[in-house]
C-alpha cells in the first residue's frame, strides 16, 4: 500500500478520489471466504477461551434502539452494562451503551462514575435519508447530552451513484460537529452488493476521519458476516500501514453466540493485528450476545449451563 503522506492529496476533487478508490486492489471474494472460513475453525480453549470472553464483554456496545425504548429500559440496559453477571463481580462491564439521542441524558446520568461510554446513532438513523442540516442537528443534540460516541450512517445512494466526494464532506461536517466525541461511521455493508464497493467505502470513511469504521445499522437484512469483517479490517491495517493511524473497527447485527464473537476475535488478532484487541480499536454492536458471553463464562466457572432464564432479558 503507498504511503499517504496528506490526505488533502487524495480528496481535492471528485475524480482524483475517485481515481484512488477504483485504484484500491480489487477483492476475490472467493479468497476472502475461504479464509474467513479457514479462520472460523481455530479452536479456543480453557485459558485462552476465558480471556476472549472477557474481552468479548468488555468490546460490547450494549444495544437497544426501537420505537417503543423508555427511559427505564435504558437505565435497565445501564445497570447490565456496569454489570453484567450480579452472580460474578469479576465479570468486566461492557464498552458503551449504544441507544437514540433523546435518551442519551438519562444513559450519562446513570453511567456516571463508571468506565461505561455513552454511544448514539445519528444522521438520520438508520436510513441517512435526511438533509445535512437535520444530520448534523441530530449529532449536535447527542453531543450536547452528553454522548462520548457517535454511530453516523453514510448516504449509501450517493456511494452507490459514485458521488464519493459528497459522502466524504458529509462525514467530515459530522466529525466536525462531534467535537471530542468519538464518531464511527455506518457503511450499511448489506446495501453495499459487492467487497469491492466494502473496501472502498471503508478507506473513504477513514480518509473522511471516521475513528471507526461499522458494518451495519442491524435494520437491514444483511449484517455483519466473516468476509465483511475480513475486508475492513484489512482496511484498517493498510490503513495504519499507509498513514500511521490505527482507527477501529465494529462489527453490528446478527452476532448472537459467543462462538461467533471468539471466532470474530480470531480474525481480529489474524487480520489487523493483536494491537486491535482492544475496545478503543474493536467492537461488537450487540443486545442478546451478552447473554450467551454471560451463560458460557459461568459454565466455565462453574462446569454447569446455567440456561437463558439466568440471565436478564433486553
Amino acid at each position: 500500500m503507498t504511503v499517504i503522506e496528506s490526505y488533502a492529496d487524495v480528496v481535492r476533487d471528485s475524480g482524483t478520489l475517485r481515481r484512488f478508490l477504483h485504484g484500491l486492489p480489487g477483492v476475490d471474494q472467493v479468497g476472502a471466504e475461504a479464509r474467513a472460513a479457514v479462520l472460523a475453525t481455530r479452536s479456543i480453549k480453557k485459558d485462552a477461551k476465558a480471556y476472549a470472553l472477557d474481552l468479548a464483554i468488555r468490546c460490547v456496545d450494549l444495544t437497544t434502539l426501537e420505537g417503543a425504548d423508555t427511559a427505564g429500559k435504558v437505565r435497565a440496559l445501564c445497570a447490565k452494562g456496569r454489570q453484567p453477571d450480579p452472580t460474578d463481580l469479576s465479570t468486566p462491564p461492557v464498552a458503551a451503551i449504544c441507544i437514540y439521542p433523546d435518551l442519551v441524558g438519562t444513559a450519562v446520568r446513570e453511567l456516571a462514575g463508571s468506565t461505561v461510554k455513552v454511544a448514539s446513532v445519528a444522521t438520520a438513523f438508520p436510513s441517512g435519508r435526511a438533509s445535512l442540516s437535520t444530520k448534523l442537528a441530530d449529532v449536535r443534540e447527542a453531543v450536547a447530552a452528553g454522548a462520548d460516541e457517535i454511530d453516523m450512517v453514510i448516504d449509501r445512494g450517493a456511494f452507490l451513484a459514485g458521488d464519493y466526494l459528497r459522502v466524504h464532506d458529509e462525514i467530515v461536517a459530522v466529525r466536525e460537529a462531534c467535537g471530542a466525541a468519538h464518531l464511527k461511521v455506518i457503511l450499511e455493508t448489506g446495501e453495499l452488493s459487492t467487497l469491492d464497493n466494502v473496501r472502498r467505502a471503508s478507506w473513504l470513511a477513514l480518509l473522511a476521519g471516521g475513528h471507526v469504521i461499522k458494518t451495519s445499522t442491524g435494520k437491514a437484512a444483511t449484517s455483519a458476516t466473516p468476509p465483511v469483517s475480513l475486508v475492513m479490517l484489512e482496511a484498517v491495517r493498510d490503513f495504519a500501514l499507509a498513514t500511521g493511524e490505527r482507527r477501529g473497527v465494529k462489527l453490528a447485527g446478527g452476532i448472537r453466540t459467543a462462538k461467533e464473537a471468539v471466532r470474530y476475535l480470531v480474525q481480529v488478532n489474524e487480520v489487523a493485528g493483536p494491537e486491535w484487541l482492544d475496545p478503543d480499536l474493536f467492537r461488537f454492536g450487540a443486545s442478546s450476545l451478552l447473554n450467551d458471553i454471560i451463560l458460557q463464562r459461568q459454565k466455565l466457572r462453574t462446569g454447569a449451563y446455567s440456561g437463558p432464564d439466568y440471565v436478564t432479558l433486553d
